[in-house]
């Protein structure tokens, strides 16, 4: 009977140390974390004072902690968790990026980089559904391409960085919106983050608040069921990156508890971030009443000196007329600061035009591109910047953004959405990259600047014609997405009208013929222009290219070999075969007819985007039609053949005129 009785008692305890094991895995408490135990890797320790120090200085790198029991999660469950954490930047106007609270399987994030990633996902599995992966983001960086809405945002990630709610960093004090303040996540100051998730209402809430501040009311709600993404074992921790700015990441304590609220952190007991900047050293003045004044006199005069140099530096041209154009008009100030100095590190390019400079504008931290033009006369300045505050309004993919501009002495600075694979001419042409553009890149991005040409000749509210389209002029984003830039010669005119230049601008090669002789920019001599750049693109070839001392003019060339049937040949050899031939050829065909050397038997670009799109055929063009194109020929027979052929098309206006004018042309 003693032994049964014994057993029984053993059995008890045995299954009361289970249970109390299996409840401390489920709720823990880190008041700092001296000798805790927390998995690490990548940049993360934990300092001597007991913080936990997810990144240091170093540039582009990631750092994880993870605390190393997994967690059980059931259909419904519910955690609560708070910690207090402090990004420290070594320059407070350039952070790096943030930290991240995650729930992930593993406590290593597979491919995981840094930089904008912040250590959780890569560039391939960004947003896919077998990450596993929930988390609430600290984010100091504006990153567009995942739809960020500040540099300084709290937000909710479920399985990539497209946040599916976001909040600006701050916290209410009373529950209202005009009770919102704000608050720098960089600022190098210890902040407090609850994360509470309820599974049987589904509802997920995030609050923040400086330190010794009580819980407010959430920053973020949402209704979301997290047991749809994860697993029944998760890991609990933090991710943290740093890209080319110096910033530390802290973690100085951290409570959490599954299905129930988590444990208050004693702040008193929290250890101590590092001093920020050298430490003070005491001053003892034993001045007389003479040095002091002369101190006083000589900081008067530095001072003023200083601001006299400041603004003479900064000086910028401002007249009354320009204040209607507000927000477009950008500081010189700002945009020194943005290229740090115009130095010559920034330098993207340089032209007739102007010089081009990469920047980074402090407000936003978002990267612009930043054209310098001279000007010598006020002549006309209204006008023009009026034209440049209007182009700025164009909204399209395949537009680069006109950002605004700003007038300093004799130059003025145009701003725009920066391109991080550069202009088109500089990898069609790239000596070193004998490979160069794949055909299918090449077929992407024509389309892409026929779409862009087409919303500026007939999808924005007034004609827009560019009078300078040509590769260099084609920027390039981060997916090889063709974007048409470089509004320097672009004129704005009602639709209806008809467009007046006094004198010939553009780029000799896309030059259409007509213009020698009217001098006036029209939707067909950027049809010209286009045509030449398909043949650019295809050929792999400049417009004019001087070979053995010999100048070529690409359109001759290529028409040349059509005639002669051998327009294959035109090629550009680095391509190697890897094209499709049906799409090759169109390219060619469109291009000779879009440089055709009669205005009106070019088509528009709505046509275009048509043929383009094989909705409306090609016409077979005959060898008598195209020999038109070659102003050196004599005579302009043999047109009936392509109108009969092209009777069936779906824009007559264009057969008509074309035909009225090869009329008259040959008497």
């Amino acid at each position: 009977m003693p032994n049964i009785v014994l057993n029984t008692l053993l059995c008890l305890l045995l299954l009361f140390k289970t249970k109390a094991s299996t409840s401390d895995n489920e709720s823990f408490i880190f008041n700092g974390f001296r000798g805790a135990n927390i998995t690490l890797n990548g940049l993360a320790e934990i300092t001597s004072n007991g913080l936990l120090r997810l990144t240091n200085t170093s540039t582009e790198q990631k750092g994880h902690a993870f605390y190393p029991t997994p967690l059980h999660f059931n259909k419904s469950f519910s955690f609560s968790t708070t910690f207090v954490f402090a990004i420290v930047p070594r320059d407070p106007l350039e952070s790096g990026h943030g930290i991240a609270f995650v729930l992930s399987p593993n406590t290593i994030l597979p491919g995981s980089i840094s930089n904008q990633y912040l250590g959780l996902f890569n560039q391939s599995n960004n947003g896919n559904s077998t990450n596993h992966v929930v988390a609430v983001e600290l984010d100091t960086i504006l990153n567009n391409e995942f739809g960020d809405i500040d540099d300084n945002h709290v937000g909710i990630d479920v399985n990539g960085l497209h946040s599916v709610k976001a909040h600006t960093a701050g916290y209410f004090i009373d529950g209202t919106i005009r009770g919102f303040r704000n608050l720098s996540l960089t600022s190098g100051q210890p902040m407090q983050l609850w994360v509470d998730y309820d599974g049987p209402n589904t509802e997920l809430n995030v609050t923040l608040s400086p330190i010794r501040v009580s819980k407010p009311v959430p920053l973020l709600s949402i209704t979301i069921d997290l047991s749809e993404f994860t697993l029944d074992s998760m890991y609990a921790g933090f991710s943290s990156s740093t890209g080319a700015f110096l910033t530390t990441h802290y973690i100085l304590g951290w409570s959490f508890r599954i299905n129930g609220r988590a444990q208050d952190l004693d702040l008193s007991a929290l250890p101590s971030l590092p001093r920020i900047g050298p430490k003070e050293k005491p001053k003892v003045l034993t001045v007389g009443l003479p040095v002091i004044l002369s101190v006083v006199v000589l900081t008067t005069a530095s001072v003023v000196g200083v601001m006299l140099w400041r603004r003479h530096k900064f000086a910028e041209v401002m007249e009354d007329w320009e204040l209607e154009y507000g927000p477009h008009r950008f500081s010189y100030k700002e945009l020194y600061t943005a290229t740090r100095g115009f130095r010559e590190r920034e330098l993207l390019g340089a032209g007739g035009f102007g010089r081009v400079y990469k920047g980074m504008l402090p407000k936003n931290k978002c990267e612009v591109a930043i054209k310098r033009v001279s000007h010598e006369s006020r002549q006309g300045m209204r006008e023009f910047v009026a034209e440049i505050v209007s182009i700025g309004r164009l909204r399209h993919r395949n537009i680069v953004q006109l950002l605004g501009y700003c007038r300093r002495k004799r130059e003025l600075l145009l701003v725009y959405d920066y391109m991080s694979n550069g202009s088109l001419d500089k990898i069609l042409f790239d000596e070193v990259k004998k490979d160069g553009l794949g055909w299918s890149q090449r077929f992407h991005i024509v389309r892409g600047v026929a779409s862009g040409l087409l919303y500026l000749h007939e999808g924005w509210e007034q004609l827009v014609i560019h009078r300078d389209v040509k590769s260099s002029n084609v920027l390039l984003d981060g997916e090889m997405n063709a974007r048409l830039g470089d509004f320097g010669l672009a004129r704005l005119y009602d639709h209806g009208t008809d467009p007046q230049t006094t004198h010939v601008v553009g780029t000799l090669g896309y030059l259409a013929p007509e213009l020698s002789k009217t001098g006036k920019g029209t939707t067909a001599t950027d049809v010209y222009s286009f045509g030449a750049f398909l043949l650019e693109v295809v050929c792999g070839r400049r417009p004019i290219d001087v070979q053995e001392e010999e100048t070529m003019n690409m359109v001759d060339w290529v028409l040349d070999h059509w005639l002669k049937g051998t327009v294959m040949e035109t090629v550009d050899e680095r391509l190697g075969g890897k094209y499709t031939m049906e799409e090759v050829e169109l390219v060619l065909k469109l291009g000779l007819l879009c440089t055709h050397v009669i205005p009106s038997a070019r088509p528009s670009m709505r046509q275009v985007m048509q043929f383009l799109d094989r909705d409306v055929e090609l016409p077979d063009l005959s060898p008598n039609y195209m020999k038109v194109g070659k102003p050196h020929l004599e005579g302009y027979q043999g047109f009936d053949d392509f109108f009969m052929s092209y009777a069936t098309s779906s824009d007559q206006t264009f057969l008509h005129s074309s035909t009225d004018e090869i009329s008259l042309l040959s008497g």
